[in-house]
């Protein structure tokens, strides 16, 4: 008999959450049945996009979705051996019983020197949202420049190392000096903390004088007006997210884009990393994995101990205490 922890919406978040809105109820699973396994969670993912999607797809009383890498403790599918390792979307939960369907065996290749927790991180979702939204939507060539914002986040700093990678001028913006040193040691050519400069057009300005081919953006806002008027002719932007508004009640003034849209030919594009699957999604894999291994890309995790604390360490992460990846332990 097993019983799992698991934690809910108490009542929908009304600007920033609190631990208020969270519920933690303890649940009996039945017994497995041919074909399913029990999985036990190792580590849960916090991500900006749950703030959105919380209020979206999720009634009260729901668990609250995010991904997890966990570890078959038993099993009645022999696909799925005791002890193997998957990723999986299983929610905020300490047990799950699944039928294999929506499980990802964590590669056989993976190498013992690195943590698991990357495949919730810089070779997993947020990893494979830089790389997809940079290369592809982006389509980043050689000698370009780059501006990302949230740059020292999970997703943020692999895209200014992947820049790096193919040969570009990255500029990246974080919200303290310690994260801009941060931001310095991962190879950013300028990293500013947007909330002490005096004008956010004229930083970005000054960092580069003839402006943006790229920007990858996961603020929206503010930030987003400054840098629309400072692309290049042809300049792609990726939209990721929009974490400045995530926690707004009431709408944010926009930014007249018609002109500099028209006349800077320029090309916006939403997008959501699961887009991407099959052959294609493994070899980001793949090629983000090659990078750590070989030091071009630096990781950062930040890992909150204790299943207890998964409400307090998401609010943490919207309100920006987080360095890179975002972790719960159990």
């Amino acid at each position: 008999m097993v019983y799992a922890k698991c934690w809910t919406l108490k009542k929908h978040f009304i600007g920033l959450p609190t631990k208020n809105d969270f519920e933690l109820k303890e649940v009996k699973l039945p017994d497995l049945k041919n074909g399913e396994v029990l999985l036990e969670a190792l580590f849960l993912s916090l991500d900006p996009y749950m703030r959105v999607a919380v209020k979206k797809s999720l009634k009260e009383g729901d668990t609250i979705m995010g991904g997890q890498v966990a570890r078959v403790v038993e099993s009645k599918n022999s696909a799925f051996p005791v002890g193997s390792c998957v990723v999986a979307a299983l929610g905020w939960t300490t047990h799950s019983i699944s039928n294999g369907k929506d499980l990802e065996m964590l590669s056989t290749e993976w190498p013992d020197k690195l943590p698991m927790s990357l495949a919730l991180g810089t070779i997993g979702m947020p990893g494979l949202t830089a790389y997809f939204g940079l290369l592809h939507i982006c389509a980043l060539k050689e000698g370009e420049t780059v501006i990302v914002n949230a740059a020292s986040g999970a997703v943020g700093s692999v895209v200014g190392q992947i820049a790096k990678i193919k040969g570009c001028k990255v500029v990246g913006s974080a919200g303290s000096d310690e994260k801009v040193e941060i931001l310095k040691k991962l190879g950013f050519d300028v990293a500013f903390n947007y909330k002490t400069v005096g004008s956010l057009e004229e930083t970005l300005k000054k960092a580069s004088p003839d402006g943006y081919d790229c920007f990858f953006d996961n603020v929206g806002g503010a930030f987003t007006n400054a840098v629309i008027p400072q692309m290049k002719k042809f300049g792609r932007i990726a939209i990721c997210g929009a974490i400045s508004t995530y926690n707004s009640e009431e709408p944010q003034q926009g930014v007249y884009i018609q002109y500099p849209f028209i006349y800077n030919e320029l090309r916006m594009e939403g997008f959501i990393v699961t887009r991407w699957q099959g052959d294609i999604r493994q070899k980001g894999l793949k090629d983000l994995m090659k990078w750590v291994l070989e030091g071009k890309i630096q990781y950062r995790e930040h890992i909150i101990e204790g299943f207890e604390n998964m409400p307090m360490a998401f609010i943490g992460m919207l309100k920006g205490e987080n360095v890179g990846k975002t972790l719960v332990k159990v």
